[in-house]
């Protein structure tokens, strides 16, 4: 899955519902379920979310929206080699992207 987010420093709550297209409850829920999501607060007590917390929804948005899990089943996966599967996880992201601009380009020619 590609997320179209501009390079930013910090993100709120709507703009990383927009981005994975799901409703900031959702966000707010995958929050208090998984531990790895963790942002960090303003002083109006708004969440603005960091680079690596997108790339853990990433994560997480792959294992339950696309890859079926349950709940406790991406938990599970997540505990059992979390580097690993991050680390697969960004491999294919790259090869999701370099597959659409592959894409692009044979759809201008």
């Amino acid at each position: 899955m590609h997320i179209d987010l501009p390079e930013k420093r910090y993100y709120k709550i709507g703009e990383v519902a927009k981005a994975f297209n799901v409703n900031t409850s959702l966000i707010r829920f995958w929050e208090k379920e998984f531990d790895i999501i963790k942002p960090k607060k303003n002083a109006k007590g708004n969440r603005l979310f960091t680079q690596e917390d997108i790339g853990n929804f990433k994560l997480i948005f792959s294992l339950v929206k696309e890859r079926g899990f349950t709940l406790d089943g991406a938990k599970q996966k997540l505990k059992k080699n979390p580097s690993k599967l991050i680390k697969n996880h960004e491999i294919i992201s790259k090869l999701e992207a370099v597959r659409s601009e592959l894409m692009k380009i044979k759809n201008q020619l």
